[in-house]
């Protein structure tokens, strides 16, 4: 793959259900276009990598060490490594772009989508 990638051309990940993810993955960092279903659950997790991300389309209520914020276009958070997150989507669901430091490593064992259903853009 080259320097130049179009967002819709990643492999889809499926990273939870109702959730879909396009990473692009560097050397230190893991960039993700995530697409959420509607009304889709993230449970609470927590993972060593920290996660910046920004809202692009829809809404998201995020629950980040016991703060509850519901987020939309534009809205930004920042969650340091090891730090427990969980989410909810509206009803038009939501897509994120993610970043991630260092990269998302745990994501190579999740499912792969074999057709493009990615909602971008």
């Amino acid at each position: 793959m080259g320097t130049d990638v179009s967002v819709a051309e990643p492999q889809l990940y499926q990273i939870w259900d109702g959730a879909v993810a396009r990473p692009l993955h560097g050397g230190k960092v893991t960039v993700g276009v995530i697409d959420f279903e509607p009304l889709t659950h993230v449970c609470e997790h927590r993972h060593e990598t920290e996660q910046l991300g920004l809202v692009v389309k829809g809404a998201i209520t995020m629950v980040i060490d016991g703060e509850r914020r519901e987020l939309r276009v534009g809205d930004m958070y920042s969650i340091r490594g090891g730090i427990p997150h969980s989410g909810e989507t509206g009803p038009d669901g939501a897509t994120i772009v993610d970043v991630f430091s260092p990269v998302r490593s745990d994501w190579n064992d999740t499912p792969r989508l074999a057709v493009a259903e990615g909602r971008w853009p």
